[in-house]
């Protein structure tokens, strides 16, 4: 039994070296301004291609869909370009990898992109954070509770849906 998970498995029109899945995990490493994905990305993903397949970390569709700071995004050519580099990398090393789409919603902050966020309904996620980076020497981050979210009409939901059909639609 233990042996199947090594064997090669076809995922729809997929061929997959194994049955291994790496699960997505949120970095904070994309390059500022602008959060791309960089070098630094590619490495790593490329590093852990021994799995059949890789989810990356979290990848926001628009800068309103950003809630921690250095999160990439796909919403640019320079991101779109940052991705090709990050995933000729992991084919080369012979796996598969899916890019994890995201949009925070409430659980955002204008101290992370500038923006209120905007959620179903403005009601605030109690007791919730999230990080910064704020230029302190160390480099850690700091945590900054949550703000107030606008409740998103009709046309933000419509903008929502298209963004992450865009996101989903880049190479």
């Amino acid at each position: 039994m233990m042996e199947k998970i090594f064997s090669s498995y076809r995922l729809g029109n997929l061929d997959l070296k194994n049955r291994f899945l790496m699960a997505p995990m949120t970095r904070s490493r994309a390059s500022q301004p602008g959060d791309v994905p960089n070098a630094l990305m590619a490495e790593y993903y490329a590093q852990r291609a021994s799995a059949g397949i890789i989810i990356t970390e979290a990848t926001q569709v628009s800068m309103q869909g950003m809630g921690y700071a250095k999160t990439p995004g796909i919403y640019s050519q320079e991101q779109i370009e940052g991705w090709k580099l990050t995933t000729g990398a992991v084919h080369q090393a012979g796996s598969k990898i899916f890019l994890q789409l995201w949009h925070v919603g409430r659980v955002s902050s204008a101290k992370v992109n500038g923006l209120q966020p905007i959620a179903p309904s403005a009601i605030t996620a109690k007791e919730t954070s999230v990080y910064i980076f704020d230029g302190a020497p160390s480099g850690d981050a700091t945590f900054v509770p949550v703000d107030e979210p606008r409740e998103m009409t009709r046309e933000d939901i419509a903008t929502v849906v298209a963004e992450f059909v865009q996101g989903a639609k880049m190479p």
